[in-house]
């Protein structure tokens, strides 16, 4: 008998067995829960205590760059975890989206913390605000590390993505933490964590992971911790209010199954092709996963007139759904993920059918020897004619493939109907006319966190309905959970402490680790751009010497760029504006300003890539002299080299353009690639 283990304080435990788990496809045995009991206080501070400090030793970079690595490791191992999500019930599609999704989400966050961190492990969340008349007083805000462990309570459904989703931003924000998956599928999330266990990247502590019951985990959590659920509403809810968490008003993020929605607009017709990609749509979602996903569409929201048509239309595709063994060449659905849930799904059904008519279903005929123990069941689909009155769709979740389908006679009936849903991860609206989209997403998006619009175009490239992407949000207000998973970088803060800070410029540049305007700058003979990476500093500034504008070099930049906006040549114009003369090119006074800093000689500095904030705050007339200072701002070590393999880093340098009144006319940031003098260590 197998058992699966879980994997506490650098362990791996488990030796008698529990709850038997088995295949969903012919109840085959695959292995069992571990009866013993875990210390989750002990598990609890040894993420704290060894996973904080284990983490701590690297930095943002460094942790994007395990990543990746990681993602990598775990892709050239995929084929044996494709073989055991089979079992799950999960065709080689399905188990691409929660297999290779994970992976894929990993390599997504790798690549965000790559570009969008800084070095180190603090975060300077925002631009800092002068609080007195003379800037000696300043304010900003810092993300930091919070020093606890993350608990990741997650779903049956995506035994890998659903744990790797969570854990990529948890880690990059240096948190460690401990997973818990459902049981039911939960041999598929071991067999992730022992290919993460033996790639020996990860450090040691940032990932536990618990089979079975949390058991008294909650109980031993602290203020510095997070706890995060994906499951039902109804589960939801208890955890939330366990007395703990709400005694130390420890954080809980949850994303709770919602009754999602496809919505088809009126402007659409029979003749379209938006038709045919919404019917595909609800298809999809209906049969993939056996309709076992969070953000599957469970109501279809369409126009009286044309719904006898649609009910035939989506008909017409299910019937030609073989679902059974997912190794049977002609199977396209395979099973629900165990017998209970098989259970819970027909119970569903039978709430379902007291006041919605069912209009498509078929015998249960899994193809495949031994199928007849699994967890098979057809796709069902209803139909409710009365859905703002008696439409139990609005609060009955089949969570497998069941959707209702359900009439409207307007635009506004159509987003009263979607809003019974009280709150949903996502609703996607088919629709040709742009002005429709504009109508109706800003009221479906105050009870939505997602809202995907379909039309011919987007259907060229678009993922689908059901597919959360790691650069956008996932989660949904009211039944959703209320909570909020990925969307970027804003993930990763999700696991940090935010504080505000306050002092005077140059005490916030050494807290934030990059320069504050108004703080002490460094002075010294040699030019910032003659220094390599690492012997550049923080605050190191250079003061230029000072340029006139003359009339002459707006009629030269004018005729070199083809600009010959009236405000820099029409005198009579330029008197009667706002400004009373002629001014320069803002794009003359950023080149003008650079002739002014850039040393011309071959040296550190590889290439300027770009530039960030850049705004033009006062006009600058002809005759106005203009100087700069060019400071260094910030420092990223991402750990790269150039093409021939020589390691540089990136460099952010402040630029201030002045007059002679010392007035400040523009202000950018200047992103620079800086070769180092020494082999990188990442």
């Amino acid at each position: 008998m197998k058992i699966i283990q879980s994997f506490l304080t650098g362990q791996w435990i488990g030796e008698t067995q529990n709850t038997l788990l088995k295949s969903a496809i012919n109840g085959d045995l695959i292995g069992a829960t571990h009866a013993e009991v875990p210390d989750f206080n002990k598990a609890a501070q040894y993420a704290r205590k060894q996973g904080q400090q284990a983490l701590m030793q690297m930095d943002f970079q460094q942790r994007a760059t395990c990543l990746r690595n990681l993602a990598k490791y775990l892709l050239e191992h995929k084929e044996s975890l494709y073989s055991l999500s089979r079992e799950t019930g999960a065709t080689r599609n399905d188990s691409w989206i929660d297999i290779e999704g994970g992976f894929g989400t990993l390599f997504a966050y790798a690549s965000m913390g790559r570009n969008q961190l800084p070095s180190g492990n603090l975060i300077h969340a925002d631009s800092a605000m002068p609080l007195g008349k003379n800037n000696d007083f300043a304010g900003t805000h810092i993300l930091v590390p919070k020093g606890g462990v993350a608990v990741h309570i997650n779903a049956f459904n995506f035994p890998i993505w659903g744990m790797l989703e969570k854990f990529a931003p948890c880690f990059l924000a240096g948190m460690p933490c401990m997973v818990k998956p459902a049981s039911a599928t939960s041999y598929l999330t071991e067999a992730t964590v022992r290919l993460m266990h033996e790639s020996g990247l990860l450090p040691e502590g940032s990932l536990q992971l618990i089979i079975g019951s949390t058991g008294d985990l909650l109980d031993h959590l602290i203020e510095q911790d997070v706890v995060t659920f994906t499951g039902s509403a109804h589960t939801a809810r208890l955890l939330k209010n366990h007395e703990n968490l709400v005694n130390r008003s420890i954080p809980f993020n949850a994303e709770a199954d919602s009754l999602n929605a496809a919505i088809l607009a009126p402007d659409v017709s029979l003749d379209d092709a938006e038709i045919d990609l919404f019917v595909r749509e609800v298809f999809k979602e209906m049969t993939t996963k056996v309709g076992q996903k969070c953000t599957a569409i469970r109501r279809i929201i369409v126009p009286r007139d044309i719904m006898p048509q649609l009910i035939d239309k989506l008909s017409q595709k299910l019937a030609k759904v073989t679902y059974g063994d997912p190794d049977a060449k002609e199977v396209r659905m395979g099973a629900l993920a165990s017998i209970d849930q098989l259970e819970d799904v027909k119970a569903k059904i039978a709430e379902l059918s007291q006041n919605c008519e069912l209009v498509y279903s078929q015998a249960t005929n899994a193809k495949g020897i031994g199928c007849e123990k699994g967890a098979f069941i057809a796709p069902h689909l209803f139909v409710n004619h009365q859905p703002l009155t008696h439409c139990a769709a609005h609060d009955v979740e089949a969570f497998g493939p069941v959707a209702t389908m359900m009439p409207y006679d307007s635009i506004e009936e159509a987003l009263a109907i979607a809003a019974l849903g009280k709150g949903s991860l996502v609703t996607t609206l088919c629709t040709k006319d742009p002005m429709i989209a504009a109508k109706m997403i800003p009221s479906l998006a105050a009870l939505h966190g997602r809202l995907h619009i379909l039309d011919a175009q987007a259907a060229l490239e678009s993922t689908g309905h059901g597919s959360p992407l790691p650069f956008l949000k996932h989660g949904g207000p009211g039944r959703a959970g209320g909570g909020e998973e990925l969307a970027g970088i804003s993930a990763v803060h999700h696991y940090m402490q935010k504080a505000a800070i306050q002092g005077s410029p140059t005490m916030l540049s050494a807290v934030t680790g990059e320069y504050v305007r108004g703080a002490k700058v460094i002075e010294t003979d040699i030019h910032p751009f003659k220094r390599s990476f690492e012997s550049v500093r923080i605050g190191e500034s250079l003061l230029t010497h000072r340029r006139t504008v003359t009339e002459a070099d707006i009629v030269n930049f004018g005729s070199l760029s083809g600009d010959h906006f009236y405000m820099h040549f029409d005198d009579i114009a330029a008197k009667e504006s706002q400004f009373g003369e002629r001014i320069a090119h803002g794009y003359f006074v950023l080149s003008a300003a650079a002739g002014l800093f850039v040393d011309p000689g071959v040296g550190p500095v590889l290439a300027n890539y770009g530039l960030d904030n850049l705004r033009f705050i006062e006009p600058v007339p002809i005759g106005t002299t203009i100087r700069a200072r060019l400071t260094c701002k910030r420092k990223i070590d991402q750990g790269k080299e150039s093409k021939d393999g020589k390691p540089q880093g990136v460099v952010v340098w402040d630029v201030q353009v002045t007059d002679q009144e010392d007035v400040l006319v523009a202000s950018y940031d200047i992103l620079t690639l800086v070769a180092k003098d020494m082999v990188s260590t990442h």
